[in-house]
């Protein structure tokens, strides 16, 4: 631990409480630096930020295990690095380096990795809420213990696939976490224009599914909330819904204009901040100190760094492999 005044302060209390902070930040200052590549042309393709919702995937993540598995959306790269995918991979991948946890083939929208659990990365609206329910029923039939937290936007909920994983997972009883994250815009279609019903807890619950809102911008509610439920799953009482309510203080992409909303709206909704309002209640409680801020600063610039150079340091693909895995190739995976 690199914060020399944890020591001061009563553990274990204190050193998570700067961890969910620290994991907060470093998902912050990565997307920060991946808006800068992008803009300098180094990542193609579609570029996806999820700042503004950090505290969702920071809190959330923290009433999972290693064995427990996680698929998420095309916004992925904090649940990827809070899942343990390293920074380096996740970067090489967005840049196309066949050193990327995808061999370069996905980029941003398909952050894969198998040996951290993490099943995507799904850049299709809701296509990884199938994919959740058939990696619970797998576990479920095979008699093991693991949860299956999915992670999808409110657009997903407008989905037929989105009803059809709702009953199955209810009706089946299957160990499904499913985390909404509603940050009010599907691309830029604002939930009340797009859904009658805006209640999105009443539609889970509809399935018999309980179903609880929470303060998406606070990251200990976040936290308490994904425990309660996930222990209920873990205990064989059915699938959970959460909706955590935030917002995405960025455009949908790199390449939206956003006239969708308006400014003000954006300018309120950032006096929310998550990091902000974490930094502020661990000062008031004593926790945070200017040291113990500059140190996770430092480690988040020296990890982001390091994925710069990793990235810029990776080979593409020789074009002689572009046609490997086409089709599955069991002799040479």
């Amino acid at each position: 631990m690199a914060l020399q005044t944890l020591s001061q302060k009563s553990q274990p209390r204190a050193e998570h409480d700067l961890g969910l902070l620290r994991d907060m930040i470093r998902i912050r200052r990565f997307e920060e630096k991946c808006a800068e590549l992008y803009s300098a042309s180094k990542i193609r393709g579609f570029l996806h930020l999820y700042i503004g919702e950090e505290a969702v995937a920071v809190g959330a993540m923290g009433a999972l295990g290693p064995d427990d598995n996680l698929v998420a959306t095309y916004r992925e790269h904090g649940h990827a690095l809070i899942r343990g995918v390293p920074a380096t991979s996740i970067l090489a991948e967005m840049y196309g380096k066949q050193e990327g946890c995808s061999r370069g083939r996905g980029g941003s929208m398909h952050i894969f990795d198998a040996a951290h659990r993490f099943y995507g990365g799904n850049a299709i609206v809701g296509g990884g809420l199938p994919i959740a329910v058939g990696l619970a029923l797998a576990d479920k039939l095979q008699g093991r213990s693991q949860v299956t937290a999915c992670f999808f936007g409110e657009g997903a909920v407008a989905e037929g696939e989105f009803h059809e994983c709702m009953n199955l997972a209810a009706l089946w009883k299957l160990p499904v976490l499913f985390c909404c994250e509603n940050n009010l815009y599907a691309m830029g279609t604002a939930l009340k224009r797009s859904e009658s019903e805006t209640d999105l807890c009443l539609k889970a619950s509809s399935y018999e599914i309980p179903a609880w809102p929470v303060d998406g911008m606070d990251v200990t509610a976040c936290e308490e909330a994904a425990k309660r439920a996930a222990l209920a799953v873990r205990a064989g009482d059915g699938p959970c819904f959460l909706e955590f309510r935030t917002y995405r203080f960025r455009a949908h992409s790199m390449f939206d204009p956003q006239l969708y909303r308006e400014k003000q709206e954006i300018e309120e909704w950032k006096k929310r901040d998550p990091i902000e309002l974490y930094q502020n209640r661990l000062r008031e409680q004593g926790t945070l100190s200017d040291a113990d801020l500059k140190g996770i600063e430092d480690e988040s610039a020296a990890e982001v760094a390091k994925a710069v150079e990793f990235a810029e340091a990776g080979t593409w693909e020789p074009i002689e492999d572009l046609t490997r895995f086409v089709y599955s190739d069991k002799t040479n995976p």
